[in-house]
């Protein structure tokens, strides 16, 4: 034994701890005592200013300030609203303590605020059960009138009219809205039944692609002028950047770097362009290569705005792109560079090959040229002198 060792380390040793067992762990989640406290404190109501504060002058609403609805009250609602909309209305209203709707309402004034006054005698789209028609306003057998049929409500109208009397234009207007375009049921046209979902309302501040109170740089307005693009179209077309390197410039001044990006843009309906842009600020070139783009967007041809019209090819340098068309459903396989030129242009079936070399930038070029070199059965038809036809019209009625 060192006679160094102090003695109390001898004690200590013999004496149990009173502290906590060891013990093994069979969860990953920490214990309960060996967690951190929260990072973040808990926020009031009146941190996030969702309190209103009483401000001078101003008498605090108690719950003896909502008292029930009185009969004059419920003469005047019984005018509005039907019985069920009524007894809906007073269990709402006794399911509300008044004293937590004195201490808790709150209305909001944000722009995304509750519509609190809300009128129950309408239906809303999104909240309400929508009130279709009934099955039996459906007729199979319903067509619209012929023009002989039409002409002859329009000669029958003008016999009931008085001898002498020279119809108005509101005379008109009520035989337009009384006519009937269909032979069938009155009901079937009236009120036709609809399986379709009912149309949502949209707010007006959500709006994509609203301009108001937005500058416009020069750039972008230059870029209006050439294209006699508005800035809400500029901003909904499809722009994506597919390539982009650093490049080197030998002057006698020394070597000077900047940024090339190659960007391609569309519509997604059928248009769709490439550009180049270079300079020494990074963000300057993505802008002249997406302007560049747009300013350079033509129109390809789609087949049933899906595809391509037949196999075609394009070729740039040492790079070479094959193109084939696909049946529905088929979907884009390609590379990334390829995919993203047909989604810009709107193409849905697609398939791809870049047998040769692969260099990105000739891969776009050439892929554009192909897209642009297709040949359409109207100018092949017109080229041997021949009329062309669409059997699928013809001996399948366009069923097909």
């Amino acid at each position: 034994m060192n006679s160094a060792q102090p003695l109390r380390c001898l004690f200590a040793k013999a004496t149990p701890t009173h502290g906590r067992p060891m013990r093994r762990l069979f969860q990953t989640s920490t214990c309960l005592h060996a967690r951190p406290s929260p990072k973040h404190k808990s926020i009031k109501a009146s941190d996030l200013g969702l309190v209103q504060k009483k401000k001078k002058g101003q008498k605090q609403v108690t719950a003896k300030d909502l008292p029930p609805y009185s009969k004059s009250d419920q003469a005047a609602l019984t005018r509005l609203y039907t019985p069920a909309q009524l007894a809906a209305i007073e269990a709402g209203e006794a399911a509300v303590d008044p004293k937590d709707l004195a201490e808790q309402g709150a209305a909001r004034e944000d722009p995304m605020k509750i519509n609190y006054l809300d009128d129950f005698s309408t239906i809303h789209p999104v909240v309400d059960k929508p009130i279709r028609a009934p099955d039996e306003n459906y007729d199979p057998n319903l067509r619209f009138k012929t023009g002989e049929e039409l002409t002859e409500d329009l000669t029958n109208w003008t016999k009931d009219l008085p001898e002498g009397y020279e119809p108005k234009r509101l005379d008109w207007m009520k035989f337009m809205d009384n006519t009937r375009l269909t032979v069938g049921k009155e009901e079937a046209e009236r009120n036709p039944r609809s399986y379709l979902a009912p149309e949502i309302p949209k707010l007006d501040i959500l709006k994509r692609g609203s301009t108001e109170g937005e500058e416009i740089d020069a750039a972008t307005r230059r870029l209006m002028r050439q294209t006699g693009y508005s800035h809400r179209d500029i901003k909904r077309f499809r722009v994506k950047h597919l390539v982009q390197h650093n490049v080197t410039n030998q002057t006698r001044m020394g070597k000077i770097q900047s940024m090339y990006f190659l960007a391609v843009a569309g519509n997604m309906k059928g248009l769709v362009g490439i550009g180049e842009g270079k300079s020494a600020e990074p963000e300057e070139a993505r802008t002249q290569a997406k302007n560049a783009a747009i300013r350079n967007m033509q129109p390809i041809s789609r087949y049933e705005g899906r595809t391509i019209y037949g196999d075609v090819k394009g070729k740039v340098a040492a790079t070479e792109v094959e193109l084939m068309t696909r049946p529905p459903g088929f979907g884009i396989r390609c590379q990334s560079l390829i995919f993203e030129i047909c989604r810009c242009a709107g193409i849905e079936d697609l398939a791809a090959r870049v047998p040769r070399s692969r260099n990105h930038m000739n891969t776009v070029k050439a892929t554009i040229q192909a897209l642009l070199s297709q040949r359409l059965p109207e100018d092949v038809a017109r080229a041997r002198g021949r009329k062309l036809v669409d059997v699928r019209k013809v001996y399948y009625g366009g069923l097909v």
